[in-house]
């Protein structure tokens, strides 16, 4: 069985050396990636190339998660990473999403994400692994010198207010304060989008601060390119790999609407708005 991990995903999890490895850290004559800590990420088409044909070692299992979420190494023609993997095998029944959906809706809020330009989802992809089929995701290691409190409760936080809109967009259903990944150059990610693109408005977030407030220029920027890349049929087929016709097609709706009113959006009235625990 892979070692328990306790924690989210802002530090990674400690092992020890291995005979003919390299403890993490070492200095050696690979390539290895870095995933937050001072140089950022890998860029994402060399990360997308790593984690489509990398081979995937289980190191550990995060064991505060809903479901399996393995910590791995991955490492393809001299670069190594570190990555998470969710097996479709390993996901939870829920009542109000097709269950083995879970792995494709998080490979289409990273799609979603780097169609609008938005940066926010780390480089994921589906693939076979440990487990059978499942999301293969970098590994972000997040700032833990940052306050995930102060920084989810922020007015003024441009990349945090474009989170909003994508989760608005991708009709969020779990946006915790757990979720966002702060790096120490500033930028931010978020992680956990396996229960988004719900046909039904479930929006569900701590990020409420801009409720009904117009929406700035940058997320109509954003928006009017989702819209360009919907109707040219090059984000709907994608789409269309990994969600229902008709969830294709209230995404499509969410951005027409957004677009229409340039407001964030209000709290759902028959849904809880917040998730619990909000953390």
């Amino acid at each position: 069985m892979p070692e328990p991990v306790s924690g989210r995903r802002a530090q990674r999890p400690a092992h020890p050396a291995r005979p003919g490895r390299p403890a993490r850290g070492a200095k050696t004559s690979r390539k290895t990636v870095p995933a937050g800590d001072g140089d950022g990420p890998l860029e994402d088409q060399a990360a997308l190339e790593l984690l489509t044909r990398g081979a995937l070692e289980v190191e550990g299992r995060l064991v505060e998660a809903s479901n399996a979420t393995l910590y791995c190494s991955i490492s393809y023609q001299g670069t190594q990473a570190a990555c998470v993997f969710k097996p479709v095998a390993g996901e939870r029944p829920l009542w109000d999403f097709p269950p083995g959906t879970l792995a494709g809706r998080e490979v289409a809020a990273y799609a979603v994400s780097q169609a609008a330009g938005w940066g926010i989802v780390p480089p994921t992809v589906m693939r076979d692994g440990p487990f059978g089929p499942g999301m293969c995701q970098l590994w972000i290691d997040a700032d833990a010198t940052t306050d995930l409190i102060a920084l989810a409760r922020s007015s003024d936080h441009p990349q945090l207010r474009d989170m909003a809109v994508f989760d608005a967009v991708v009709n969020n259903a779990d946006r915790k304060i757990g979720h966002l990944l702060p790096l120490p150059d500033g930028r931010l990610y978020g992680c956990d989008h396996g229960v988004c693109f719900g046909e039904e408005y479930k929006l569900r977030t701590v990020l409420w601060q801009w409720r009904g407030r117009r929406l700035p220029g940058r997320a109509m920027q954003a928006l009017a390119r989702l819209q360009e890349k919907m109707a040219s049929d090059d984000l709907a087929a994608e789409l269309a790999t990994l969600l229902s016709p008709a969830e294709v097609r209230a995404t499509s709706d969410r951005i027409d609407l957004l677009v229409q009113h340039r407001v964030h959006p209000y709290p759902p009235e028959n849904w809880p708005a917040v998730p619990w625990p909000p953390v």
